[in-house]
């Protein structure tokens, strides 16, 4: 099991969406601990780090296989994120 751990800029992005999405983010979040490169996550081009989609949003983290963890570096609307 990996341990979920979230950037400061990412809690302030996850507390700024709305309620319906945010638990869906939050069971994808929890999802991520055990398998944290689930069916449907794409790793990125250009910059280290796997995105997985939520809806209309997006979660950008990376893996440390190493120490089992899982590092959220940011959470938004897919128009928002990548920037």
């Amino acid at each position: 099991m990996y341990s979920i751990r979230i950037l400061r800029r990412a809690q302030k992005e996850l507390a700024s969406i709305p309620t319906n999405s945010y638990q869906k983010l939050k069971a994808a979040l929890e999802n991520l601990a055990v398998t944290p490169r689930p069916q449907g996550c794409t790793k990125l081009v250009g910059r280290p780090g796997w995105r997985l989609r939520v809806g209309d949003f997006r979660i950008v983290y990376e893996v440390d296989d190493a120490a089992q963890t899982v590092i959220v570096l940011h959470i938004g609307n897919r128009r928002d994120v990548y920037r």
